[in-house]
């Protein structure tokens, strides 16, 4: 009679929980890793796109206004309306406003008869009202189909900016370091003429939530760009104000009063 022997357990492979424990943690550390490499590229690369973008909207609004300046109309303009230069200022920041007639096209078309037309002489202007939501301003340019009799008043506003710190206008009826700057031009109606140059300084921020992530790493001073430019009127307007010519309607003398080269008899 055989004995029974024990049954012996087939040995199992597998890890254990210190194992399981140590994998996990090497894993975790790895996916922290990667989310937080993926987070800096992504704030890098909205950091940059905002930069870019504000770099690239900066020198176009003082591209515009430049050539706006550059456009003035003197014609048939009389001497104490060809040029307002307000000092304002909304919700503790500068928002001077800059008002005048140019010969730029019509950005904005207006419907005339069942036809959208543009005008080859306009009111132009910049103003600036304070932003609903945050401590910024908005920027807007100002346009008047054709020339009324209200030419710094009125007219289509077309969006700018919405992230404006400051925006300050100065006028200089001289040349050299030591010339003293005006802060307004015929706000009251009593200057007359043109000044001899502007002094035109926009400050630009960027957008909020980049500003945000920023905060830690970079002052407020860093995450704001200031653009400044001097706007030289043209020599020709300068000049044009010694003789400016207005138009007059021709009076025209009847044919029956013209003296013919025989009506005297020689």
């Amino acid at each position: 009679m055989r004995c029974a022997l024990p049954l012996r357990r087939a040995a199992r492979a597998g890890f254990s929980l210190v194992e399981v424990l140590v994998t996990l943690l090497i894993v975790g550390a790895i996916m922290v890793a990667i989310t937080q490499i993926l987070e800096a590229a992504r704030i890098s690369r909205d950091t940059i796109h905002n930069i870019q973008e504000t770099q690239l909207a900066g020198p176009a609004i003082m591209d515009l206004i430049e050539r706006d300046l550059r456009a003035l109309v003197l014609y048939d303009r009389p001497s104490n309306e060809l040029l307002r230069v307000v000092d304002r200022v909304a919700v503790g920041l500068d928002a001077d406003s800059l008002d005048f007639v140019a010969t730029t096209d019509s950005v904005v078309p207006t419907e005339i008869g069942y036809r959208w037309v543009r005008c080859d002489v306009n009111e132009v202007g910049y103003r600036l009202r304070p932003s609903p939501d945050d401590d910024f301003l908005e920027l807007y340019r100002r346009e008047g189909f054709g020339v009324d009799e209200e030419p710094f008043e009125g007219g289509a506003f077309t969006f700018l900016h919405d992230r404006v710190k400051h925006f300050d206008i100065k006028v200089f009826t001289e040349d050299g370091p030591d010339a003293d700057p005006l802060d307004a031009w015929n706000e009251v109606g009593e200057e007359e003429g043109l000044p001899l140059r502007l002094q035109i300084e926009l400050t630009l921020e960027l957008a909020p939530r980049i500003a945000r992530e920023q905060l830690v790493i970079a002052p407020i001073d860093k995450r704001t760009v200031v653009y400044r430019r001097i706007v030289r009127l043209p020599q020709h307007l300068i000049d044009s104000l010694e003789l400016t010519p207005v138009p007059v309607v021709p009076l025209l003398t009847p044919p029956d009063q013209v003296a013919g080269p025989d009506s005297s008899g020689g």
